[in-house]
């Protein structure tokens, strides 16, 4: 088998047989060069969702929104469910933090949500 070796800046045209190097050329050897890699596009991110007015209730961890019990302009008091959001195979129920109206779902159900995004806002 034939190899091209560069060693310091030095390009060496070596065969390999059974245990056995000899070098074959120690001119330039022209070493075919691959092509420039071609940058992926970047896929394009979501557009911002406008927030509505009032308190947002974030995600306290990352994970998948499964369900969301309430609707827009429903009323809800401290410690009424608010959404589903399961992570690492739990499920936890995110609820209100204070007495309230839903002014805003800012997610969907199936959603993914990371650590802080906004979930509701509660007016």
């Amino acid at each position: 088998m034939k190899y091209v070796v560069t060693l310091n800046d030095t390009q060496y045209e070596v065969e390999v047989e059974k245990g056995q190097a000899t070098v074959l050329s120690t001119a330039p050897v022209a070493v075919p060069v691959a092509a420039p890699a071609i940058a992926p596009t970047p896929t394009p991110e979501p557009a911002p969702v406008a927030i509505g007015s009032g308190e947002p209730v974030t995600a306290p961890m990352p994970g998948t929104i499964l369900n969301i019990p309430v609707t827009n302009g429903a009323a809800v008091k401290a410690g009424d469910i608010l959404l589903i959001l399961e992570a690492m195979k739990m499920e936890n129920e995110i609820v209100a933090p204070r007495d309230g109206v839903i002014s805003q779902i800012a997610v969907n159900k199936g959603a993914t949500v990371n650590t802080g995004d906004v979930l509701i806002m509660l007016g």
